[in-house]
């Protein structure tokens, strides 16, 4: 029988997948033009999300900032160096069209870790970010501080097409 450790880390596995998959059918449903069924989708995907949420609490995965920049550039160097790279070679043998999304999250992950390393150093001198403008490529998840690149570096899309998240 599993712990309630383990159960946690497997709620919150699955109730984030299902926050991610809802958020993505509301776009759907959006474009064709479906209103009101995208706005239960939503709905209902920020209701897994405060599940998700309630799961990492309990499970005490919320830590001080330092803590969690830590956990976060654990993560984001295991995803570019140990999960994305096979990923991405699976789907070139396969010929399948995954493999646009595991390179782009291949170099994606990368630069969040050094945001994140970036972030901790300045977090541990008792200090933030001096920026409060992040941009974030929508298409490759390439993100940047202070001002966009001309072209994104990952995906080539311009930068007027980078947004801002809140």
């Amino acid at each position: 029988m599993p712990t309630t450790h383990e159960n946690l880390k497997n709620a919150f596995a699955g109730e984030s997948q299902a926050y991610q998959k809802y958020a993505a059918f509301a776009k759907k449903a959006d474009k064709e033009g479906l209103k009101n069924i995208a706005k239960l989708f939503r709905t209902t995907a920020e209701a897994e999300r405060i599940h998700a949420e309630g799961h990492l609490s309990a499970d005490d995965a919320i830590k001080s900032t330092i803590e969690n920049l830590q956990t976060a550039i654990d993560g984001e160097t295991y995803e570019h160096n140990e999960m994305y790279p096979p990923m991405y070679e699976q789907a070139v043998a396969d010929g399948h069209k995954a493999k646009r999304m595991f390179g782009y999250a291949v170099e994606a992950e990368k630069v969040h870790a050094a945001l994140y390393r970036h972030a901790l150093e300045i977090a541990m001198a008792g200090k933030d970010l001096e920026t409060a403008e992040i941009w974030l490529c929508p298409v490759c998840g390439h993100i940047e501080l202070g001002t966009p690149p001309e072209t994104c570096p990952i995906c080539n899309v311009k930068a007027s097409s980078y947004v801002q998240i809140a």
